[in-house]
């Protein structure tokens, strides 16, 4: 049978251990996450994503990524440069799968990620 399901309160939303980011450009960020809910496919998947201050790169080749952020600040930009957001609580980023970039948190952030990934593409 499929169900809905309801997950409260993600600002407290318990999170794994905070571990280096392989990612980041700045030595000691540490980032945590845990997924609440996967796809049975496994081509989508639902979490809470934290990072502490710093840069890091970022590649949505194999899934685009649909973020609303919980708190925190950061700038997203573009790999090519060609364009820049600033985001923060309340906002919704939309990364479409094929993107690349790199972000700067400019405060801890937190954030509801959706990865979705087309098997097309």
């Amino acid at each position: 049978m499929i169900d809905l399901q309801t997950f409260a309160d993600l600002a407290s939303v318990p999170l794994g251990a905070f571990a280096d980011k392989p990612t980041s450009l700045t030595q000691g960020q540490t980032e945590a996450s845990a997924v609440l809910w996967t796809s049975e496919e496994g081509r989508t998947k639902i979490g809470v994503w934290e990072c502490t201050p710093g840069r890091f790169t970022a590649d949505r080749s194999a899934a685009g990524e649909y973020c609303y952020i919980l708190s925190g600040r950061a700038t997203v930009t573009n790999a090519d440069g060609s364009g820049s957001r600033d985001i923060g609580p309340g906002d919704l980023l939309v990364l479409p799968q094929g993107w690349t970039g790199e972000w700067v948190i400019h405060e801890h952030m937190r954030k509801l990620f959706v990865l979705s990934a087309d098997p097309a593409l």
